[in-house]
């Protein structure tokens, strides 16, 4: 695609008029990230509200090579106010282990400039996880599973922030009907742990459970057993990752474990989605306690706190204006699975003592 072609199309999308007074544009000059680096806090995470982007890029090439190691030029568009924008370059590629082979849309990795001093909602960014559609009709998934980290948020600060966006791609290697669609951008690493004063621990040794906070430990493992998510563990840091609280220290027990990638849960139940053979499991719709065993009065006080979450867990999901009332239905169904438990017999705490693991 040409240069002019590229130019006439940011024009179109971006409504603006491409004159210094009314747009910024980052230089071609200033140098990749190559980690994650913040001075200041990032703002994208500050609010809630839909934010909508045009993203070019060779999207020909991006679906058909799925290298996570190739990154690709592109270029990004947002609207800080009605007469303003900014357009962006940067780099993009394919990142994830399963997605990237299942998906016609894999999951993107956003690589902007190291050093940026252009304001607004990408300020201070440098790399962003970006997980998308995945396949055509697969909206709905993305947004249910979107919920689940903004459910994961209402129950502990020590979960990864989310934001939601609208966003228009461009395909730059051929002229194509622009594709529209929803996506979302997740709380980089550094972010969080200066946000939770904490640091990211990466080791070969043999983590466990044990390692992890112990109130930190249940509730991670009882919010992945109310969303049924068996795609999951510690050891390997699958799915999750581990940070120390500078400021709270405890020796063995003082890691923080924070999930993420909820795409294999039975609350998303996405049509790719299957539980892994050993766990003989039907469907991941079925559930199943992959915690560290506790005593009978442990699980019953850490079960208080979902007791005491329960309609604001509902209200998160029945509030979402973005999903049809049909699938917040099916949510809230299959969480009432889970608190069906939470009667006379104390069901629940039965079953977690029979599932759980014992390391």
């Amino acid at each position: 695609m040409s240069i002019k072609r590229i130019f006439n199309l940011i024009v179109v999308l971006s409504g603006i008029a491409v004159l210094p007074s009314f747009s910024q544009v980052d230089s071609l000059n200033i140098p990749y990230a190559v980690s994650d680096t913040l001075n200041e806090d990032i703002k994208l995470f500050e609010s809630d509200e839909l934010l909508e982007i045009s993203l070019m890029f060779d999207i020909t090439h991006y679906r058909r090579n799925r290298d996570d190691t190739e990154y690709l030029p592109a270029i990004l568009i947002y609207h800080m106010s009605p007469t303003d924008s900014i357009v962006k370059k940067l780099r993009v590629k394919c990142r994830g282990v399963s997605r990237r082979s299942i998906c016609s849309f894999p999951p993107l990795m956003l690589n902007f400039h190291r050093k940026d001093s252009v304001e607004g909602q990408f300020s201070r960014v440098d790399k962003v996880k970006m997980v998308t559609h995945c396949n055509s009709g697969g909206e709905d998934y993305l947004l249910k599973e979107y919920l689940i980290y903004k459910l994961y948020n209402v129950l502990t600060d020590y979960s990864f922030r989310v934001r939601l966006l609208k966003v228009n791609y461009l395909n730059t290697f051929k002229e194509s009907k622009p594709i529209s669609t929803f996506a979302f951008v997740i709380e980089p690493e550094e972010s969080l742990c200066k946000r939770l004063d904490a640091v990211e621990v990466k080791t070969m040794m043999n983590i466990t459970q044990k390692h992890i906070r112990q109130e930190v430990m249940d509730r991670m493992a009882i919010f992945q057993y109310m969303i049924g998510n068996t795609d999951w563990t510690v050891p390997i840091f699958h799915n999750n990752v581990l940070i120390i609280s500078q400021s709270n220290l405890q020796g063995l027990g003082s890691g923080i474990a924070v999930a993420y990638d909820f795409d294999y849960s039975g609350l998303v139940n996405a049509s790719y989605a299957v539980p892994a053979d050993e766990l003989k499991l039907s469907s991941v719709l079925e559930r199943r306690y992959l915690g560290i065993c506790r005593s009978e009065e442990t699980f019953i006080n850490d079960l208080k706190e979902f007791a005491d979450k329960k309609e604001d867990f509902y209200g998160v999901i029945n509030e979402f204006q973005y999903l049809r009332p049909k699938i917040k239905r099916q949510m809230i169904s299959y969480l009432d699975g889970f608190y069906s438990g939470f009667d006379k017999r104390n069901s629940i705490v039965k079953t977690l003592l029979i599932e759980c693991v014992d390391f």
